[in-house]
């Protein structure tokens, strides 16, 4: 089982200047384990200082959806996605997996910083395991995924002091009193 194997994570980014508020997306279809990532991602976001707000969809399908109307407000740095798909007696599962895991990516890939947190096992049991946030906490693995991502975005994309050219409008008038106006 993979509850006994063990693997590196890397360390919670740190955040010196702005702390980056996040959306948490969960669908509770299996409310139990959904809290239970809930309470994992929660938990990882506040002891990085980041702050969130949560929003519930229906289900998995709904929650790439959801990020995206989301990303319109510019509210958000990052998102966590959280939810579980357990399989079933038809190929509903295999649907709802990729096209959950599909839309994510594809916003990831737009420039979105989400740590994805949807369970996908084949029985309650594995969902158990992974969702205990004092276990294997995939809920909060998400979160800091996403932050790890949010701390990427922040190094990639620092304003520079700028080069060359300065645009007119930040040139400074300068007064002299034998050539009149002067711009610097």
């Amino acid at each position: 089982m993979a509850q006994a194997e063990s693997h590196y994570c890397l360390p919670t980014p740190v955040f010196d200047s702005e702390t980056p508020h996040l959306l948490i997306v969960i669908s509770p279809y299996y409310k139990d384990i959904a809290d239970n990532l809930l309470d994992g991602a929660k938990a990882a976001i506040s002891a990085t200082g980041a702050t969130y707000d949560v929003a519930e969809v229906p289900g998995a399908l709904e929650v790439p959806i959801a990020i995206r109307l989301a990303s319109n407000s510019n509210k958000y740095q990052g998102y966590v996605a959280l939810g579980c798909i357990i399989r079933g007696e038809t190929t509903h599962y295999d649907t709802v997996c990729n096209d959950s895991s599909r839309g994510l990516s594809l916003l990831g890939l737009e420039g979105l910083c989400i740590g994805n947190g949807i369970l996908t096992v084949e029985n309650r049991t594995q969902a158990e395991v992974r969702a205990d946030y004092t276990g294997q906490n995939k809920g909060g693995g998400a979160a800091i995924a996403a932050l790890h991502l949010i701390a990427l975005n922040n190094r990639f994309n620092k304003p520079t002091k700028g080069i060359g050219f300065k645009p007119a409008s930040e040139n400074i008038i300068i007064a002299s009193e034998t050539d009149g106006n002067k711009t610097a």
